[in-house]
């Protein structure tokens, strides 16, 4: 029974790709090799993997703050490069699981928390974009859910100079492992 699970958040075209509405760009791209390497070492250890993915409507508020990205349905919101290869590959299998946010937070108004424990999860570790909002935010719901936490150094971005200093409030704030 799976243990742990890998929530790979916001790795899309536009939060990744060189034109992307809202961008983190290389930074973003030179993560992608470590994060499939780590999907797949997941799927051969029998745990689960979690594409957590931004899905917004047209006239979402959320554009009230941030640039139109993540439009549900647009090549925007598609996974990018390697990583929408690796999971049309994988995406029949059970321990893969898509899952659409609306919210900073990949656990806020989701169920990804009664999915994950219903599986036997214990801890999450995350990678993914962007380290000092969604990264953080995620591990913080993580942690509120009662989930054992980790965040991937090699496998988290960001657009800003807040990156290391986010990781590490999320080892003060929510005791989280932080992989090199």
């Amino acid at each position: 029974m799976p243990t742990q699970a890998l929530i790979i958040v916001d790795m899309s075209n536009d939060f990744v790709a060189d034109n992307g509405s809202l961008t983190a760009g290389k930074p973003a791209q030179e993560i992608v090799v470590y994060i499939v390497e780590q999907a797949n070492v997941f799927l051969h250890d029998d745990q689960i993997v979690v594409v957590a993915m931004d899905a917004h409507e047209e006239n979402d508020d959320h554009f009230k703050l941030w640039p139109a990205h993540n439009v549900v349905e647009t090549k925007g919101q598609e996974l990018y490069g390697d990583l929408f290869t690796w999971f049309k590959e994988n995406e029949s299998n059970p321990n893969v699981i898509y899952q659409p946010k609306t919210n900073y937070n990949a656990f806020f108004k989701t169920g990804l928390a009664e999915k994950l424990k219903a599986l036997g999860v214990e801890k999450v570790h995350v990678v993914g974009v962007c380290t000092d909002i969604c990264d953080f935010l995620t591990v913080a719901g993580a942690d509120a859910e009662g989930f054992k936490t980790a965040i991937h150094r090699r496998g988290a971005a960001t657009f800003t100079d807040l990156g290391d200093t986010f990781i590490n409030h999320m080892k003060t704030c929510f005791f989280t492992e932080i992989i090199e």
